[in-house]
């Protein structure tokens, strides 16, 4: 069985939620099987695992439709792409496609890292539900990070193919202690600032948590950061301007809990990255947050400042924070690389399979 994955998703310098994905499950994937990777640069090589790769166009390209004339040349039995966007027309293979979340549907401004013209046209995409229902029934299967996320899938009729869960997950974590409380009385907010995410909750909520400062470790617009500042007590809003991991790590191991206000996701993967190093998470009370943070977690209303404090100000209760990171760290072990590929590569067998007279 000839597998390729789609890495066109894949950055160059740093990770994204999607390049991470693309990465990690690639790499799990071929300590099961070999493997080999889809590219349209060179560059993306330095984030990906040393495995054959082969490279056809970038998938930003307007002729992204008719990109399976490319594949087609690499005689595939099965590929599996991490994006939905990835042209299946004249496809002579089995094609896996995925879907991360709906949120654009309900949240229509689009990331702010593509090109302008990409960027329309994702809009018009999200503004009906067919053109969604054309990609995923050209696959011959479906695969999702979430059982929130497939639910939604099913109760929008997005897809007449099966539905699978793949799994997002944190890497694995190297060096955590077991801890008894903070060291800081200090909250992390790990993520952007699209309107969704709702980061204003959270500055408007330190008004409430006197004495606690709150961590914006990703890279803020300088109106983002008047906007927020202007909202928040004088001082208590600390703007990292993106980190390292390895920063990222310090910092959670510091903290008093992960804190997020989102309105809408299809995962959730810092809840995972902190809860994998013990650090309790402190978060909005939407589906698929307490899908991935199940009882390890504390919730909130998404638009209540006074519920975000209420919780984090619960875990100063006697035991209370030691409790919440031992069982954080329990939840965290329910997603790993290692259990998504497997889950992928039963996918991925089904349908080159299914495709194979002879099988």
């Amino acid at each position: 069985m000839k597998i390729l994955v789609d890495c066109r998703y894949v950055r160059f310098d740093r990770h994204d939620g999607i390049s991470r994905f693309s990465a990690r499950v690639t790499e799990a994937l071929s300590q099961l099987h070999p493997v080999t990777m889809l590219i349209y640069d060179e560059r993306q090589l330095a984030l990906l695992p040393d495995l054959p790769w082969e490279k056809i166009p970038a998938p930003t390209s307007l002729l992204e439709p008719l990109v399976a004339r490319h594949v087609n040349r690499l005689a595939p039995d099965v590929v599996w792409t991490p994006m939905q966007t990835m042209g299946a027309f004249g496809r002579r293979y089995g094609f896996v496609n995925t879907v991360h979340d709906l949120i654009y549907y309900v949240n229509r401004t689009p990331p702010r890292d593509l090109p302008l013209v990409i960027r329309g046209i994702w809009r018009l995409y999200h503004l009906a539900w067919w053109p969604q229902r054309l990609l995923l029934n050209a696959a011959d299967e479906v695969v999702t990070v979430s059982e929130t996320t497939r639910g939604l899938i099913a109760a929008h009729h997005l897809t007449k193919r099966p539905v699978s869960v793949v799994t997002n997950a944190a890497d694995p974590q190297v060096g955590v202690q077991p801890r008894t409380a903070p060291r800081e009385r200090s909250l992390i907010y790990m993520g952007s600032y699209m309107p969704y995410k709702n980061v204003e909750t959270l500055a408007r909520a330190m008004y409430e948590l006197p004495g606690y400062t709150l961590h914006l470790l990703s890279k803020a617009s300088d109106d983002v950061r008047a906007g927020l500042t202007a909202i928040a007590p004088e001082g208590s809003l600390v703007f990292h301007g993106g980190v390292s991991d390895e920063e990222y790590a310090t910092l959670l191991d510091s903290a008093t809990a992960l804190v997020t206000a989102s309105r809408n996701e299809g995962f959730g993967i810092p809840l995972v990255e902190s809860m994998a190093r013990g650090t309790p998470v402190v978060v909005s009370d939407i589906p698929v947050f307490r899908e991935v943070g199940a009882d390890a977690a504390l919730y909130f209303e998404a638009d209540d400042p006074s519920g975000v404090a209420a919780q984090v100000h619960a875990l100063e209760a006697p035991g209370e924070w030691a409790s919440r990171s031992s069982a954080s760290l329990t939840r965290a072990e329910h997603y790993s690389w290692d259990n998504a590929a497997r889950s992928l590569l039963a996918v991925l067998t089904r349908v080159a399979h299914g495709r194979d007279p002879l099988a």
